[in-house]
């Protein structure tokens, strides 16, 4: 794992001081008083062209819930480098048909890989923990999978997209703003904002 990056401890200070105001404050939501207008929202901030591709990254790793509950109690590891060859192969194909580099495709989705172990893992020991949080019915792993590629797609697609942008030097500080926006707005506790860092570092050339 990359520890020691200039992204790395960028989007680890963004993502912490996130996580310190939400637990602090807790979500906005505008509650109105009968008879009074709820106050108006504060203007959304400008997205970058990068905010997209962590956006996609965070679902992705919501899945990984899914896939954990549907791995818990059976026999099915969450170590799978059949399925995985398979998800990096198909992407590094989805890279070429859109004119993207495949092997640079390739190393951002093995990191969305990574942090999705991640994840499955936090999951089995806090349920192997805490028996009484432990899921008490199991996903359909295919039907998780539909949904997987579904994600995986566009998120090849948003790389395609944001080529140019993850090429500069604005990318690091860029896409740690994006990542403190979506930790906020997906609302990611501890194990999914780790994740979420964990799942990044390639996605910036510099």
């Amino acid at each position: 794992m990359r520890t020691t990056t200039p992204l790395r401890r960028a989007l680890i200070t963004v993502t912490a001081t996130a996580a310190v105001a939400l637990a602090a404050t807790g979500p906005a939501v505008a509650v109105p008083v009968s008879g009074t207008p709820a106050a108006p929202r504060a203007a959304a901030p400008d997205l970058s062209v990068l905010h997209p591709v962590v956006e996609l990254a965070s679902a992705r790793l919501a899945t990984a819930d899914l896939v954990a509950a549907a791995k818990w109690g059976t026999d099915s590891p969450i170590d799978d480098p059949a399925r995985e060859q398979q998800v990096l192969d198909n992407v590094a194909a989805q890279a070429q048909q859109l004119g993207a580099d495949p092997d640079e495709i390739r190393v951002v989705f093995r990191d969305q890989i990574e942090a999705n172990k991640m994840v499955q893992r936090g999951l089995f020991q806090r349920w192997t923990d805490h028996p009484d949080q432990a899921p008490t019915t199991r996903p359909d792993l295919s039907v998780v999978r539909q949904e997987i590629n579904r994600i995986t797609g566009a998120l090849v697609q948003a790389l395609a997209d944001s080529s140019a942008a993850r090429g500069t030097f604005a990318c690091r500080p860029e896409l740690a703003l994006a990542a403190f926006q979506v930790h906020h707005e997906d609302h990611l506790d501890t194990l999914h904002t780790r994740a979420l860092v964990r799942a990044l570092p390639s996605v910036c050339r510099n």
